[in-house]
């Protein structure tokens, strides 16, 4: 049950406090990561922490729409996944790197830390990968967001179990 209740204390924030998480703190949210299932242990997940000119490359980008949301969050990091170019491979290595996402999401979650998970365009797009050094063998998940609550989001309305189970015979 205290897993439940962990997923359900987590929210998507949009507004966070402006210190840093600490670098201390930041790299025991990832490790907890390793955690994940993955298949033959791949481990594929990727972690990028972006410091001041990774930010600033990285709006540059985007432009200034782009720009205001990158500043949202004090601690950013983009998230990918290593690829081998084997699609049963590469389809499972998104998968454990999504589930390794999550458990951070949750360890963060756990230690009162506002989260955000986006999927901005701008790294989709060719000069945003390139000013972060993203390959072309890596899927990026997104950029997630890390701060202190600025403000508590409020709950929003899910579908109940019997919208998404269905037991067959």
């Amino acid at each position: 049950q205290q897993g439940a209740d962990l997923a359900e204390r987590r929210r998507t924030h949009k507004a966070f406090g402006p210190e840093p998480v600490p670098r201390e703190q930041l790299v025991e949210l990832l490790d907890v990561a390793r955690l994940a299932p993955t298949h033959h242990l791949t481990q594929p997940w990727r972690f990028r922490v972006l410091g001041p000119e990774a930010l600033e490359r990285l709006k540059e980008c985007g432009g200034p729409s782009e720009a205001v949301k990158l500043e949202r969050a004090p601690t950013l990091v983009v998230v990918s996944a290593a690829l081998t170019g084997d699609l049963v491979q590469d389809e499972e290595d998104v998968c454990a790197a999504a589930a390794a996402v999550m458990l951070v999401l949750l360890a963060a979650t756990e230690r009162g830390l506002a989260t955000y998970w986006r999927t901005p365009a701008v790294l989709r797009s060719a000069r945003g990968r390139e000013a972060l050094g993203i390959t072309r063998g890596e899927r990026v998940l997104g950029l997630l967001h890390f701060g202190a609550p600025a403000r508590e989001p409020a709950a929003r309305e899910r579908e109940p179990v019997e919208q998404y189970v269905d037991f067959l015979d």
